[in-house]
């Protein structure tokens, strides 16, 4: 398994394939990023990649690894991402 690609790698790649210059290409993925964290709220799709969703967690109990008591875990929101069906045949095969 090789390393990921870097901001700059990325945006070097973009920029070379949409025939744009650098600076511009790393606006595109600033803005999109931006886009992201502001309509997460509502559920934000990036088209054939997936979806950023808020998930609202109930309650639970759980358990201190070191010393076995239980504690309560209070509920909270997360942000999760649901990989598109394209994405998942695209990269595993369908």
């Amino acid at each position: 398994m090789g390393k990921p690609l870097s901001k700059s790698q990325t945006a070097a790649t973009l920029a070379e394939k949409v025939e744009i210059s650098k600076k511009q290409a790393v606006l595109v993925l600033d803005t999109l990023a931006e886009m992201a964290y502001k309509n997460a709220k509502n559920s934000f799709t990036f088209p054939g990649v997936g979806k950023l969703v808020l998930v609202n967690r109930k309650a639970r109990m759980g358990r201190n690894p070191k010393t076995g008591e239980s504690i309560k875990i209070p509920a909270k929101k997360v942000v999760k991402f649901r990989v598109a069906k394209a994405a998942k045949d695209a990269i595993l095969g369908a």
